[in-house]
């Protein structure tokens, strides 16, 4: 099993959702960023981290440090449940290649239809496909 299976594994089981996970070059920094409905607290990180040390020992994962963290409020969208989950919200958009000359796009995310993400622009609804999203956040309201 990989490391993403084994990380996905173990947090749906304790309730939380795998947004991200960053490795350092060899392996020696393991930064895990989860999620949950009613937001991610401090405690919520300690019992993860508590949990996946006792995982990675048993299966055998070699690292140095590990991180727990929530996503922020600029959250990475990866998979095609964020966007469908994240309706409505303000998103920035980078997509590998260019549409009409333009591969960064700034709207509202309408959700995802015939493998397309949706996000409502200032010229009008544009269709981005989903697998050629390179890199997709949530844009804070503050």
């Amino acid at each position: 099993m990989d490391l993403v299976q084994l990380v996905e594994q173990t947090l749906a089981g304790l309730g939380y959702e795998l947004v991200d996970i960053e490795v350092s070059p060899r392996s020696r920094l393991l930064r895990v960023f989860i999620d949950i409905e009613r937001g991610i607290t401090v405690d919520d990180c300690a019992t993860v981290s508590n949990q996946l040390q006792r995982v990675f020992e048993v299966e055998g994962v070699d690292y140095d440090r590990l991180e727990i963290s929530s996503p922020g409020l600029d959250r990475p969208l990866k998979k095609q449940v964020d966007f469908e989950r994240f309706a409505g919200e303000q998103a920035q958009i980078r997509i590998r290649l260019p549409i009409e000359n333009q591969r960064n796009f700034v709207g509202v995310l309408q959700g995802v239809r015939e493998g397309a993400v949706i996000l409502l622009t200032e010229k009008g609804e544009r269709a981005l496909p989903l697998d050629q999203v390179e890199r997709a956040r949530l844009v804070p309201k503050f």
